[in-house]
């Protein structure tokens, strides 16, 4: 233990602390900006200086570890000297709008900015103007970025893609799309994590609320809406709800309230998903054509972001199911628009996502006998969500619980979890089970691959289930970087598996790029364990006892895999890569 003191306050921490943690263990928050915990310790920003007695220059707390003896102000009048100019000459490069910013009440820099008692800037404004794509899904406003360098490490320590990179020297030193390339060019998977751990709004999603609030306004248009599982876990959030009380049945409600037509759970086309992807799989893997290479699942639209750029030869080892999402839009505008009798022109298809990545996902294209289009019309995240309940003035606390539409209105347990890394495995497995041997296992005898293990692991887990004479070798990731370790043991032989997971986002959807910001938190393995909790006390945890998909395959799909199926419900991947 080393002993110090800290603004009068005797305290005692382990050594190898940090000032700012021995601080802030002690209730003595020090302000920050660049600081991300195990990622970017750089004290970039120079906020986190605090005075060190005996010494001249002020030093910074989030990477200077405590020593004994040491006397220790963090908020002397030379440092609140310090730290006023320094956040004002960072104002002087930020583009202060902040009413027009999707951060506004949520940002770093304005907490800081207004914890000093800041009205004025005292320094001459130089804004950076860089030209972007306003197309494209993610979008970057230069004018707002701190140069923190955030973006930069969780993109290359995290995601291990290397998108972001500085640029220039002295004054002039920015962040920008790496290698002189436009952010189309760049292999960007869409992920949001850069988004999610920026401090200001410099990183957003492109906003499509207005485009969903005309589709609402248009009377020649039936919108239909989905929800996904992973936005129950977030959406509360931001919103002063308890996870309890944060029901998706009071999403349905709310978007009911918008105007949308007819509002779903995307439980119930994940339990179609694992209909299709789990017969394709037992498929796959009896017929010996997964001896060499696994399986890999194909949901995650920046998982196939990333190994259409990174390795496209693994290409072909993809699932083709579409995803819950795509599979929804496809099943809305044939058997839905079938069941109104109406033309799926007129069916306007709405995502509530907690990611970025599903905006991209939506330009999948939709061939199938008279119709060609898009199987989604629009996609927002859990915090566009968010803002579209509060344009609506909407009271949360107004909000009922309600089912949501017929007849696509059954989910399961399985269904549900596919919003945490691990899930889809689960989920999967469950049914392989029966589809095996026409009979159920325990619902929980799968639960080893569940995300809690991920953090010690690397990112992965690791599991194989005998099922009689029949042994399935299966692999968890969670998070690109480790993704990409994962696939080069698999690529060296150093491992063999016959099915793998993947998701981009560490912790799986729940932690999405769309999610709610919490700056400097982690959230996703906490919303994942309420997942897992509705999964336990759900009605139904196999997928292959949805009584509405099993109908569904009746009146329309005939069975998982059969030729309809396969011109709705799955893609070419590889093709897609070549159009």
């Amino acid at each position: 233990m080393v002993n110090l003191t800290i603004d009068g306050k005797k305290i005692s921490v382990e050594e190898n602390t940090t000032i700012m943690e021995a601080a802030a263990s002690n209730g003595i928050p020090i302000p920050k900006l660049c600081y991300l915990k195990g990622i970017n310790e750089i004290a970039a920003c120079r906020v986190c200086v605090v005075e060190l007695e005996g010494k001249e220059k002020l030093i910074t707390s989030c990477n200077n570890v405590v020593k004994e003896g040491m006397v220790i102000y963090t908020n002397s009048p030379k440092v609140r000297r310090h730290r006023r100019t320094t956040v004002e000459l960072i104002l002087s490069q930020h583009d202060c709008e902040c009413v027009t910013c999707s951060r506004s009440g949520n940002c770093s820099l304005q907490t800081v900015a207004n914890d000093l008692n800041i009205f004025d800037i005292p320094f001459k404004m130089q804004l950076e103007k860089q030209p972007w794509d306003k197309h494209f899904p993610l979008i970057r406003d230069s004018s707002k970025c701190i140069k923190c360098m955030r973006c930069v490490q969780v993109c290359d320590k995290i995601q291990g893609l290397g998108i972001w990179d500085v640029e220039g020297t002295g004054s002039r030193t920015t962040i920008n799309v790496a290698g002189h390339r436009s952010i189309d060019e760049a292999d960007c998977a869409l992920c949001g994590q850069c988004i999610t751990h920026c401090p200001v709004g410099a990183l957003r999603e492109r906003d499509d609320t207005e485009k969903v609030w005309k589709a609402i306004e248009d009377k020649d248009k039936i919108v239909v809406a989905q929800v996904a599982p992973a936005v129950r876990t977030a959406w509360g959030e931001e919103l002063g709800l308890a996870p309890e009380d944060a029901k998706v049945g009071k999403i349905l409600d709310a978007l009911k309230r918008m105007g949308v037509d007819y509002v779903f759970d995307t439980t119930f086309s994940a339990d179609l998903t694992i209909m299709e992807e789990g017969t394709e799989f037992l498929k796959r893997f009896t017929s010996g054509e997964l001896k060499e290479r696994p399986m890999f699942t194909s949901c995650c639209p920046g998982w196939i972001r990333f190994i259409k750029s990174q390795f496209p030869h693994l290409v072909k080892q993809l699932s083709t199911a579409k995803s819950p999402q795509q599979m929804f839009g496809a099943a809305m505008k044939t058997y839905f628009a079938e069941k109104l009798g109406v033309e799926p022109e007129k069916i306007y298809t709405l995502s509530v996502m907690p990611c970025v990545a599903k905006k991209g996902e939506r330009e999948m294209e939709l061939y199938y006998e008279e119709y060609a289009g898009h199987d989604i019309d629009a996609v927002i995240t859990t915090r566009e969500l968010v803002r579209m309940i509060r344009s609506a003035h909407i009271s949360p606390d107004t909000l009922e619980d309600i089912a949501s539409d017929r007849p696509m209105q059954e989910g399961s347990g399985a269904g549900v979890i596919f919003g945490a890394t691990g899930g889809v495995m689960e989920a999967a497995l469950r049914s392989a089970y029966y589809l095996l041997k026409n009979e159920n296992p325990e619902a929980d005898a799968f639960k080893v691959v569940r995300s809690q293990g991920f953090q010690e692991n690397d990112g992965v887990v690791e599991a194989d289930f005998a099922i009689d004479d029949i042994t399935v070798k299966t692999a968890v990731v969670s998070g690109l970087a480790n993704t990409r370790a994962l696939l080069e043991k698999i690529e060296r032989g150093d491992v063999h598996y016959d099915f793998v997971e993947v998701m981009a986002c560490p912790g799986g959807c729940v932690g999405g790029g769309g999610q709610p910001i919490h700056d400097g938190e982690e959230l996703a393995f906490e919303r994942g364990k309420n997942l897992y909790y509705l999964d336990k006390n759900a009605d139904i945890r196999f997928s292959h006892e949805n009584k509405d998909v099993l109908k569904m395959y009746e009146e329309y799909f005939e069975k998982p895999n059969s030729h309809k199926a396969h011109m709705l419900l799955h893609t070419d991947h590889i093709a897609s890569m070549e159009r």
